[in-house]
C-alpha cells in the first residue's frame, strides 16, 4: 500500500507566505537601496526568485539575486555563489533555503557569507521543521511545523502546482 503525502502548504497559501515574507524582507530594508537575496541552490533558488518577484512588486529596492551551491550531503566543501564577495560585501543579504531541517545547509551557508562584512544578515524559509542541530533559526519563515524526525517535508515547485508536502 503506498503512503499518501500530506500537502501542508498548497499553492495559494505558498504564495501567500512568499508574499508575506517580501514584505518582512522590505520592513527590515526599508532605508536599503540594494540588497542580496541568496538562495540554496536548488529550491531555495527558486523560492529567492520568487521572493525577489513580490518584492519588486511592493519596493523600489534594487534586489540582486545570488545561487548558492552547497552539498547538502558534505557542507564543508567548498561553497559557490554567482557572486563574488566584493559583489555582496557592505550590503544587506538574505540567505534563503525551502525548508529548515536540522539547520546544517543554512548555518555552512550563513558561515560562507560571513566571510566578508555584511550590512546586514538574514535568513528566510518556506518550513521550518524545529528540529535543529545547530544555533540556527530563520528570521522570516513561512510555517512552522513541529514533525517527527522519520517524517520528511518537501518543497515541490512546479507550474501552476507549487506545495509543501508531508511525507
Amino acid at each position: 500500500m503506498q503512503e499518501i503525502d500530506t500537502v501542508i502548504l498548497d499553492k495559494k497559501q505558498i504564495a501567500h507566505k512568499i508574499k508575506r515574507i517580501a514584505y518582512q524582507v522590505y520592513e527590515t530594508n526599508v532605508n536599503e537601496k540594494e540588497v542580496v537575496i541568496a538562495g540554496i541552490m536548488s529550491n531555495g533558488y527558486v523560492l529567492a526568485k520568487k521572493i525577489k518577484t513580490e518584492l519588486e512588486k511592493i519596493s523600489p529596492i534594487k534586489v540582486i539575486l545570488c545561487e548558492v551551491n552547497i552539498d547538502k550531503k558534505n557542507p564543508i566543501s567548498k561553497i559557490e555563489t554567482s557572486l563574488k564577495p566584493e559583489e555582496y560585501k557592505d550590503k544587506s543579504l538574505l540567505l534563503v533555503d525551502d525548508v529548515l531541517h536540522s539547520g546544517t545547509t543554512l548555518i555552512y551557508g550563513i558561515k560562507h557569507f560571513l566571510e566578508v562584512p555584511l550590512k546586514q544578515f538574514k535568513t528566510a524559509v518556506l518550513v521550518d521543521r524545529n528540529h535543529k542541530k545547530y544555533p540556527v533559526k530563520a528570521d522570516f519563515k513561512g510555517i512552522s511545523l513541529s514533525t517527527s524526525l522519520n517524517e520528511n517535508v518537501s518543497v515541490i515547485f512546479e507550474k501552476n502546482n507549487d506545495r509543501a508536502v508531508l511525507e
